[in-house]
């Protein structure tokens, strides 16, 4: 395929440089005059019609975090407008937490996730890795907004919704959320020192292997209150943006990725008590890719599976395939299997010649099944959370979080 695609490569790091750069560059619009995140349209100027996510502002602070340890002119003043926005417009200074999202009036949209909250934890976090001013305040306060609302100790797991008063408590669980929770916990223990939280993040991940083993490694994602799976869940919104209906293959990559950050961090990759999760990363990824890739005759990775492993929603969703190139770089630092280097040589590939705008710049955030450009779930480019980290995570160094110096 050329060096161009190939792990430890200087033409690799070079096409990874120059993709980042690129990114650092697009997303730099972002701020609203009140430091929240504009939704970006395709060619990057802000789609003032469409809600300001609180979660899209989280990750712009990550992104540009990453962007100040990399030396990209501007990256401090534009974390510190996207905290000027979690620490004012965003949070609900009368009920506490913060908002899902602002309309385009300024108005809250309602309802308190779990989801975003554990990106503030997240955004916080990195953050104060860099020592922003009021970075530390506002991670004290995400965490125990977060504990007092969203964990549930008994369990070791975390619920998902709230009313805006935080008065009701949606009977629904869910993994996407807990997912993001076991990364900001373990961000949270990397670049703040929050030790608690790391062991948090394990009871979260040993509750999540064995329902993905017993389920032939294709996770359940959604789940009643008692933590039982609801599999037809969304059978009729399948491609839902944040819980769609069946396995997602995606989030199977996401999974291994950070059960062996965490298993690593606490026990090591000479220990025997790290085979187990190195054991479970391994059977996500590859369960995942013999359900996803070219599933339907053309490359890529479909967005969702059914419980057979067959396709239902076939677009191919770009924050897909960030997460398969960092999981492959990741396994094949941790086992030194050639399979895994063939499969980031592949992704590479695909993403140089389907998924990167080379003409307005990011990533084309849906394709079809056709490899067409779409825009059923993600119109626009208001994200470059997942792309930038597949730029740096297949030449990180050591376990930790990107962010923690």
């Amino acid at each position: 395929m050329g060096d161009k695609y190939r792990l430890d490569t200087d033409e690799n790091r070079a096409f990874l440089d120059t993709i980042r750069k690129d990114l650092l560059t697009f997303a730099s619009h972002f701020p609203s005059p009140g430091g929240s995140a504009w939704y970006l349209g395709d060619d990057g100027s802000p789609m003032k019609e469409k809600d300001r996510e609180t979660h899209e502002t989280c990750r712009m602070v990550y992104v540009y975090c990453l962007g100040e340890l990399e030396g990209f002119p501007g990256s401090r003043e534009l974390v510190d407008k996207a905290l000027g926005a979690l620490k004012g417009e965003m949070k609900d200074k009368k009920n506490g937490g913060w908002y899902t999202a602002l309309t385009e009036k300024d108005t809250p949209t309602e309802g308190k996730w779990c989801y975003v909250h554990a990106f503030v934890i997240f955004a916080a976090s990195c953050a104060c890795a860099l020592k922003h001013e009021g970075a530390e305040e506002l991670l004290k306060e995400a965490l125990e907004t977060y504990d007092k609302y969203f964990w549930e100790e008994e369990k070791g797991m975390s619920c998902d919704t709230w009313d805006t008063a935080f008065s009701v408590k949606d009977p629904y669980r869910g993994l996407n959320a807990n997912m993001h929770s076991v990364e900001a916990f373990i961000t949270a223990a990397d670049c703040a020192g929050k030790e608690e939280y790391r062991k948090k993040a394990g009871r979260i991940i040993d509750h999540v292997i064995p329902w993905a083993r017993d389920n032939n490694w294709r996770i359940p994602e959604h789940y009643r209150e008692d933590w039982t799976p609801e599999r037809e869940f969304n059978k009729d919104h399948p491609d839902d943006q944040y819980k769609p209906y069946g396995a997602t293959p995606g989030h199977a990559f996401e999974w291994a990725r950070l059960i062996v950050q965490w298993a690593l961090s606490v026990h090591g990759a000479e220990s025997e008590e790290f085979k187990p999760y190195l054991n479970a990363s391994e059977s996500l990824f590859t369960q995942a890719l013999s359900d996803a890739w070219n599933a339907d005759g053309a490359e890529g990775i479909v967005y969702t599976t059914d419980w057979e492993g067959h396709p239902v929603v076939h677009d191919r969703m770009y924050w897909v395939l960030a997460e398969a190139i960092d999981t492959a770089s990741v396994l094949y630092r941790l086992t030194g299997k050639e399979v895994y280097t063939r499969w980031y040589e592949t992704f590479m590939k695909f993403l140089d010649e389907k998924v990167l705008d080379h003409k307005n710049g990011s990533w084309f955030h849906q394709l079809d099944k056709n490899n067409v450009l779409t825009d059923t779930v993600w119109p626009g480019k208001p994200d470059a959370y997942h792309a930038i980290q597949a730029t740096l995570i297949p030449y990180q160094e050591g376990v930790k979080s990107l962010c923690a110096k």
